[in-house]
Formats: structure tokens, C-alpha cells, sequence
């Protein structure tokens, strides 16, 4: 498994395991799946303003010969879209349904606060529905404290749901310096809210 920039033509597999999510979990609290042509926008978008799309690529299934597939893919965008959330991020992360269990949204996620960091950001939040025990404990593990639960403020399948957020500092700083951008002065744009 190695982690890379996603390109558009990861855009199949990205949308493979994000209508997976929409179709068969709480993890994406979208109930509309989308096409090809959507996720390659989406990592146009994202490359616009200047935030990453990760891709975990490997094998298609253990002992398959083909290294070409996307096992999971991780993102960041703006918290808030104003000037004063300009230091926080939140991202996403998810991992194809056959390719959980084996390290890659640690490995994701490290690679991902990393490639935050030099952008210089300074907070990054997870909102995590509550019952989600595996990526509470993933983010957990990687430093992330609670902050917060929001009861009932998401429907799926017919019920409410409440949403965690997680979140960690990635540096130091005790101020904001001289960055004014809105993404830590390094790049600009606004990533659309949707993940």
C-alpha cells in the first residue's frame, strides 16, 4: 500500500467507496450516491483550493496481483467559511468496506495532518457519528480529544443521529503569526463543504 495525491482517474474508486458509505452507513449522512463525473469535480475542486485528496492504493483483494486500486482516501476543507477559522480544517477519511482493519486510516490520517501542518494549520475537527466506534477510536488513538456531542441533529435510515466532534492541535503556536489567508496564507479558494 502506498498513499499519493489523487488524480482524476482515482475518481471511480473514490466514488465506489463513497456510495458504499452513502448506501450501507452513518459515516456520510448523504443519501444521494453520485457518479464518476462528481467525484472528478470534487478532486478539481479540492486541488483548486489548494487542500489534498489522499489516496491509499494497493492490491484489489489479498493475493490479487493488481496494485492499482484505491483502498481509501482521505481530505481536509475549511471548518467555517470566514476569515477568523482560516487556522481549522475538517476532514474526512474512509476506507473500502474489504480494506478496513489493516492500518490505512491511520496511515491516511497521519499523512493528511502532516500535509495540514505545512499549510500551516493549527486545528483540525472530525465530526464522527456517535455510534461510530471504529473511527472514534481511530482518531482517539491518533490524539484527537472529544469536544463535544450534538444529539439528533442528523437522520439516516429512518433514524436521528448525533454527531461527535473530535478534534487536534497540530502545532504549538501560542498566536496565529502573520498568516492572513484564508488557508494559512499559503494557498486560497474555498473548498465546498461536502466531503
Amino acid at each position: 500500500m502506498h498513499i499519493r495525491d489523487a488524480a482524476s482517474g482515482d475518481a471511480e474508486g473514490l466514488m465506489a467507496i463513497y456510495n458504499d458509505a452513502v448506501t450501507n452507513t452513518t459515516a456520510i449522512w448523504n443519501e444521494t450516491e453520485v457518479d464518476v463525473a462528481n467525484r472528478a469535480a470534487w478532486i478539481k475542486d479540492h486541488e483548486r483550493a489548494g487542500y489534498p485528496v489522499l489516496v491509499a492504493m494497493g492490491k484489489n483483494a489479498p493475493g490479487a496481483r493488481e496494485q492499482g486500486a484505491v483502498l481509501g482516501y482521505a481530505t481536509f476543507g475549511d471548518w467555517r467559511a470566514f476569515d477568523g477559522y482560516r487556522h481549522t480544517v475538517e476532514h474526512s477519511v474512509y476506507i473500502r468496506r474489504d480494506a478496513r482493519g489493516r492500518g490505512i486510516g491511520t496511515a491516511l490520517m497521519l499523512e493528511l495532518m502532516a500535509r495540514a501542518r505545512a499549510l500551516g494549520k493549527h486545528v483540525m475537527v472530525a465530526g464522527v457519528e456517535a455510534g461510530n466506534t471504529g473511527s472514534l477510536r481511530l482518531h482517539e488513538k491518533l490524539g484527537f480529544t472529544r469536544t463535544g456531542l450534538l444529539p439528533q441533529v442528523g437522520t439516516k435510515f429512518g433514524r436521528w443521529l448525533d454527531l461527535t466532534f473530535l478534534q487536534i492541535q497540530l502545532d504549538a503556536r501560542p498566536n496565529p503569526g502573520g498568516s492572513s489567508g484564508r488557508n494559512g496564507g499559503s494557498v486560497g479558494g474555498s473548498v465546498p463543504k461536502e466531503r
